[in-house]
């Protein structure tokens, strides 16, 4: 199977499926002596873990990462930093009655048209458990960017129909962590939450989005053509489960702008060159440009619903297909630490790279 590494001086592999033995990583790349923080690494795995609340999957699973290589008496080697998780709350029986059966909008038929056999055990492969992997790599990452200035916050900005008005410069993003549903505005949190619960007692599932700001970024990131940094943000982005949609900076909105409108005017700052507007969202002509990077990442609702859905089988013989198991009655709660994890190892690998730009 291709596909399964990121990144190109700053890579991560991951492996393991949803009801294998574990799940796992190999981060190449990360340069010696960065002060590897174990606790921050499972704190941010946490944040993203299931049964972490009523109103996401209850599969109870504490992620507890074990580092294989790469780090010794705290510190990055500069070799390839393995780590392991170990999967402890797997029920593959749940998955039993649809193991010869295509589930609507999930990867059950495609996998089986691509490799001729599937692991129907949740997902196998193309469950959101291997993001797991990938928050722990990212959390590499971000204490690396950490060292350079750089922060990343991700938040839930829409779930359904209710939506955050705001700019994410209004916002109090400390607020975020304080509610299950990661918004950082605590009534439309609380709004958020109900309509979950609601979903969730009705059998269904609903969609939503994560907005993601990036700061401390320095001008000069990202490549010309075909590795603009918007590209590479946009494929972590659509690379993550769910995911169906990614805009930066005006995004889709600012196509109602005139050019007039649109354009971010530079000026000095004390020596700094800034804009005083940012459509651009921080990037332009695929590089950073020093200001603040932004972008919104669209989920849809999870595929799993309890209601009865007509399909077919292997034999493409007409079956009914009904959900069992624990499942996320909304993704976005625990996609807002994937997106900051995917955006980390972008701003890394991207950071290594410019380093390599100039004499």
């Amino acid at each position: 199977m291709a596909g399964n590494s990121f990144g190109q001086l700053f890579r991560v592999t991951t492996f393991g499926e949803s009801h294998g033995r574990a799940i796992g990583l190999v981060l190449d790349g990360c340069p010696a002596g960065l002060e590897i923080d174990e606790d921050f690494i499972q704190s941010e795995l946490a944040r993203r873990r299931p049964g972490q609340s009523a109103i996401v999957t209850q599969r109870k699973e504490e992620d507890k990462v074990e580092i294989l290589s790469g780090v010794f008496e705290g510190k990055s080697t500069g070799t390839p930093i393995a780590m392991a998780i170990f999967n402890a709350d797997a029920r593959s029986n749940d998955y039993s009655h649809i193991a010869d059966k295509y589930r609507p909008s999930h990867a059950d038929y495609t996998y089986q048209a691509k490799y001729g056999l599937r692991d129907y055990r949740g997902g196998g492969r193309s469950s959101a458990r291997e993001t797991a992997a990938r928050v722990a790599a990212g959390a590499v990452a971000k204490l690396f960017l950490q060292r350079e200035g750089i922060r990343i916050n991700a938040y839930v900005s829409q779930v359904g129909h209710l939506q955050l008005k705001q700019a994410f410069s209004e916002l109090d993003l400390s607020q975020t962590e304080s509610n299950p549903v990661r918004c950082p505005d605590l009534e439309m949190a609380q709004q958020m939450e109900t309509l979950i619960r609601e979903v969730r007692k009705a059998g269904d599932t609903v969609g939503g989005a994560v907005s993601c700001m990036i700061t401390g970024c320095p001008p000069g990131l990202g490549e010309p053509a075909f590795d603009k940094l918007h590209a590479d943000l946009g494929k972590a982005m659509l690379s993550i489960n769910a995911a169906k949609g990614f805009e930066y900076g005006s995004g889709f909105d600012g196509v109602r702008l005139r050019g007039s409108e649109h354009n971010d005017i530079f000026y000095n700052d004390g020596g700094f060159i800034r804009t005083k507007t940012n459509h651009s969202g921080g990037i332009q002509g695929g590089i950073s440009n020093g200001m603040d990077i932004y972008f919104r990442v669209a989920f849809k609702p999870v595929a799993t619903i309890i209601p009865p859905q007509e399909s077919v089988n292997e034999a493409g013989e007409s079956v009914i297909v009904e959900g069992k198991g624990r499942h996320d009655p909304c993704v976005v709660p625990r996609a807002a630490p994937i997106v900051e994890a995917m955006a980390a190892l972008v701003l890394a690998d991207h950071l290594l790279r410019q380093r390599t730009a100039r004499a």
